[in-house]
């Protein structure tokens, strides 16, 4: 069967595929359009299976927040190279993901996967495999993250290979909601605020602490108390609330937040970065 050149542009403005791959597939399909379409995803489902073993290092670290600022989600898409990372169509596919997230509130990212993608007629998961087969790199939603508070802000690092969500037990404002959001990112705090933190990985703390006190020789017992003083050291380096603010190291978060509206504080937080 004869496949003219508008069939073939048409099924690659569609798809974005190559004009051969579309040419092909069209024939294989003796000119069905929508069958042609299937072919090609079953063809993006190979390269997804045949670059299982590959890393998806590089990719798209997004948050966005709600229109009532009351929730903030965040996303990765990875890729394998940068190259595609910084390719427009790779970020509109990130951010029609991140868009659905911020609609339909998904309680984990297997159900992010099954969403909708826009008016696609794919569920995100397969939109993910058109892709694969059209870029021919591996592609993966590997994190989802929401928040959900009185009032949320995200915050995007430029380059968009880290981000952050943060929640708010009121209206933070803008300003500061952006100052702790940006601490969150820079300081990579691991809970807000002592009383959160994993017991094991203060255990963690505690034995380290311990061992280097011994060490440095000093007696077994006074290794505990050095251990216990060493702990509520690096409480205020792991607890967001007990950091020093990054633009004044001389108050602490907690500070900085009461300065700006009384009890006002931080009821959870979220961050990811591409290593």
């Amino acid at each position: 069967m004869k496949i003219t050149a508008s069939e073939v542009n048409a099924l690659r403005k569609i798809t974005g595929a190559g004009m051969m791959d579309c040419k092909k597939a069209l024939q294989e399909a003796n000119g069905d359009q929508k069958e042609a379409i299937e072919i090609l995803r079953k063809k993006g489902q190979k390269v997804a299976a045949k670059r299982s073993d590959r890393d998806a290092a590089e990719g798209l670290v997004i948050a966005k927040t709600t229109n009532d600022g009351k929730r903030a989600a965040m996303i990765v898409l990875n890729c394998e190279t940068d190259f595609v990372a910084k390719n427009d169509d790779f970020a509109g596919v990130a951010n029609t993901i991140l868009d659905a997230a911020i609609a339909n509130n998904p309680a984990s990212l297997d159900e992010l996967k099954g969403l909708s993608y826009a008016d696609s007629g794919l569920n995100i998961a397969d939109k993910i495999t058109e892709e694969i087969g059209k870029i021919g790199e591996k592609i993966e939603l590997s994190a989802y993250e929401s928040v959900a508070a009185e009032s949320a802000f995200a915050y995007n690092h430029p380059g968009n290979k880290l981000a952050a969500i943060v929640g708010f037990n009121d209206d933070a404002g803008a300003d500061a909601a952006k100052d702790v959001a940006m601490q969150v990112a820079a300081m990579a705090p691991v809970a807000v605020s002592p009383n959160e933190i994993p017991q094991d990985l203060i255990a963690k703390e505690t034995e380290i602490a311990r061992d280097l006190a011994i060490q440095e020789g000093k007696p077994a017992e006074m290794a505990d108390k050095i251990a216990q003083g060493r702990v509520n050291k690096w409480f205020k380096e792991a607890a967001l609330l007990e950091q020093a603010f990054i633009k004044d190291n001389k108050k602490s978060i907690k500070q900085y937040l009461g300065e700006q509206k009384e009890g006002l504080t931080v009821t959870e937080f979220r961050r990811i970065a591409l290593s």
